[in-house]
């Protein structure tokens, strides 16, 4: 496997802190594996996601709002 940088972002929807610990490519194979089911929402997908040691979740309490804003925004 090549050298690979570990990025930390925040998911699109509920704005949840993660970090990934494969390439995005690897990252979209493994969603576009999983059966139906475990791909209905984010929330699952990330738990997945975190379950096959791909990403780390983070639980420090920062999000984002829907605009991408950290700790949200005076609309929100």
């Amino acid at each position: 496997m090549r050298d690979f940088n570990s990025v930390d972002l925040f998911a699109k929807h509920g704005g949840v802190h993660y970090r990934t610990n494969v390439p995005k490519q690897q990252i979209n194979l493994y969603v576009r594996s999983l059966p139906e089911h475990k791909r209905q929402s984010m929330f699952q997908v990330m738990q997945e996601l975190e379950s096959a040691g791909m990403i780390t979740i983070y639980n420090d309490g920062l999000f984002t709002d829907g605009e991408g804003n950290v700790g949200g925004s005076q609309d929100c």
